[in-house]
C-alpha cells in the first residue's frame, strides 16, 4: 500500500486553443481514475479484479480532438440538462424556453453545446491518508443553450482508500432554471475493448420503468417492471432478454430507458441504486445515489467505429451506462419529481460507484 496521490499533467488542446489537463487520482490501494478537464470526463478507472489483474473498466477516446469529434458522451458530466427534453421545448413560470436539438427533433444532455463540451476549471484537490479529491467547476451563463439563469456547477471527484468512486454534484442560479445533472460513464467490468457486456449480471433497484415513444421521450405514468424484460429486480444477465420481441426494447434496440427506483431515504442519504458484476473476472460494481431514477443505456448504437487509447474498437453493446439522474422530459411532466431550481435554493446530488470484491464483500 501507498499514501494516495493526486498529479496534473497536460492531455491536450481544445480545437479553440484551450489546454486540457488530466488529473490522476491514485487510492493507494490499487484504483486509480484520470479525470480531464474537458466535459469533467473520467478518462479511465482502473480496478484490480479479484485475482490482482489490473484494467481500464469504463470506456474512453484517445485524445481531445476524438473527444471534440464524437457525441458518444464518453465518461462525461452531463448537464444543464440530463436526458431528453421533447421538442427542445419547456415553459417555466409562464415564459417558454427552447433548447437546440440534437437528437430526434429533441434535445438531449443539454443540447449540441452541452457541459460535456466545454473546458471545466479545477478548483481544488485534497489528499490525505483516507483518500483524494478533485473538484472541477463550470460557469453556464443566462441563455447558455437556451437555459435560463447564470448556472455556477461543481461536481467533485473523491476515491477513497476502499477504492470507491464518489462525484459529489452541487449548482446555484441567479433565476429559476431547471437542473439535471448526471455521469455518463460506460462500465465495462471485463475492461474497457474486451467484447461486449451481455453475459454481465445487472440489478435494479427499481419497480417500474418509464415506457418512451420511438424517440426516447416518456410516454407517461412508470409502468411496472414485473413480467416484463425490464424486471432486473434480481440479478440476471443484461443479454438474457434483449433480444426479446417486447416492443420497448426492440425500438431501442436494446435498453435505453429509466428505471424509477424504490422509496429511498428522506433525508439525502444515499440508496443502492444498481449491481453490475462480470461472473467470468469476478468483478462487481454497486451504484448508490441520492437521485429518484437511474437511467441504462446497453451500448446500442456502438458499432467498433470508435476506439479508446489503446487501439481496441468499441462493438455494439461493449458496454453499459448507469446514470443516475432525474426523470426525462421532466420540465413538461408536472407528475415527476421536479427538477427546477431557484435562486434561493442550493442543487445538490451524489452518487457512488463501489467496488465490493475489493473488499471482500
Amino acid at each position: 500500500m501507498t499514501r494516495p496521490s493526486l498529479v496534473r499533467s497536460a492531455f491536450g488542446v481544445t480545437s479553440g486553443g484551450a489546454p486540457v489537463d488530466r488529473w490522476t487520482l491514485d487510492s493507494g490501494t490499487g484504483v486509480r481514475a484520470e479525470v480531464l478537464t474537458y466535459g469533467a470526463i473520467l478518462h479511465s478507472l482502473r480496478v484490480p479484479a479479484p485475482g490482482g489483474e489490473e484494467d481500464c473498466v469504463v470506456l474512453n477516446l484517445p485524445s481531445v480532438g476524438e473527444y471534440e469529434a464524437h457525441s458518444a458522451f464518453f465518461g462525461a458530466v452531463i448537464g444543464r440538462y440530463a436526458n431528453r427534453i421533447a421538442a427542445g421545448r419547456f415553459t417555466l413560470d409562464g415564459t417558454p424556453y427552447r433548447v437546440p436539438v440534437n437528437d430526434r427533433g429533441h434535445a438531449l444532455h443539454g443540447g449540441p453545446e452541452g457541459f460535456d463540451r466545454h473546458v471545466w476549471q479545477a478548483a481544488s484537490g485534497h489528499l490525505d491518508d483516507r483518500g483524494v479529491r478533485l473538484r472541477l467547476t463550470l460557469h453556464s451563463p443566462d441563455g447558455d443553450m437556451g437555459f435560463p439563469g447564470a448556472l455556477d456547477a461543481s461536481v467533485t471527484y473523491t476515491l477513497d482508500r476502499q477504492g470507491t468512486l464518489r462525484l459529489d454534484y452541487a449548482a446555484r442560479t441567479d433565476r429559476t432554471t431547471v437542473v439535471n445533472l448526471t455521469h455518463h460513464a460506460y462500465f465495462n467490468l471485463a475492461g474497457a475493448g474486451v467484447g461486449d457486456v451481455l453475459g454481465h449480471t445487472l440489478a435494479l433497484d427499481a419497480p417500474s420503468y418509464l415506457p418512451v415513444d420511438p424517440a426516447g421521450i416518456p410516454l407517461g405514468a412508470p409502468e411496472p417492471t414485473a413480467g416484463t424484460p425490464f424486471d432486473f429486480a434480481e440479478p440476471h444477465l443484461i443479454g438474457e432478454h434483449i433480444d426479446d420481441a417486447h416492443p420497448q426494447v426492440r425500438a431501442a434496440g436494446g435498453y435505453d430507458h429509466c428505471w424509477v427506483l424504490g422509496p429511498g431515504p428522506q433525508d439525502g442519504t444515499l440508496r443502492r441504486a444498481a449491481r453490475l458484476a462480470d461472473p467470468r473476472g469476478g468483478r462487481r460494481l454497486e451504484v448508490w445515489t441520492t437521485e429518484p431514477g437511474i437511467q441504462v443505456y446497453s451500448g446500442n448504437t456502438l458499432d467498433g467505429t470508435l476506439s479508446g487509447a489503446d487501439g481496441k474498437p468499441y462493438e455494439r453493446h461493449g458496454a453499459v451506462c448507469l446514470e443516475t439522474q432525474h426523470f426525462p422530459d421532466s420540465p413538461n411532466r408536472p407528475d415527476y419529481p421536479s427538477t427546477v431550481l431557484t435562486p434561493a435554493d442550493a442543487f445538490h446530488s451524489t452518487t457512488e460507484f463501489r467496488f465490493p470484491h475489493l473488499n471482500g464483500r
